[in-house]
């Protein structure tokens, strides 16, 4: 089964890093976003989809197969590829994984209703050359990782 790597590219600031990646590996990459995030890079497949709460989502779920890899931000939807039997990281390099979704899910919910009541949360802090970086080295593990369980599971 050829594996594929797959990204949530509304807002990803690692569109370019991953599309080299993927390349250096000669693997397919799609790149799925809304409308309003159109965009198309040379060495990928574009699947420009409706605005809509989690359009991008149910579209990219609705792709991935076992193996494959997606680079996400959202939480809920790592959470779908994991029970997809596929593999999901974020623009920083964590990968998700089943000891860490749960608790991802939860610090979500939480924040969600702290800013639900009036609270405020700190933002993120501004990316830089080093996140690009380490995103680059967990991507490249976590493609390793991917292909040895590809091979060894089928």
């Amino acid at each position: 089964m050829k594996m594929k790597v797959l990204v949530d590219a509304d807002g990803c600031p690692v569109v370019g890093e991953t599309i080299e990646i993927a390349k250096q590996h000669n693997l397919s990459i799609i790149l799925i976003c809304d409308t309003a995030h159109e965009m198309h890079r040379d060495g990928a497949e574009t699947i420009t989809v409706s605005k809509g709460a989690d359009a991008v989502d149910f579209v990219l779920v609705n792709k991935v197969k076992p193996f494959d890899i997606v680079v996400t931000q959202d939480y809920g939807l790592a959470a779908m590829v994991l029970a997809k039997k596929a593999f999901a990281i974020d623009q920083n390099g964590r990968e998700y994984t089943v000891d860490n979704i749960d608790a991802l899910l939860h610090a979500r919910h939480t924040a969600k209703k702290i800013r639900m009541s009036g609270g405020r949360l700190k933002g993120p802090k501004k990316r830089s050359k080093d996140a690009n970086r380490a995103f680059q080295d967990e991507l490249r593990k976590l493609l390793q990782k991917a292909a040895a369980r590809n091979l060894y599971e089928t």
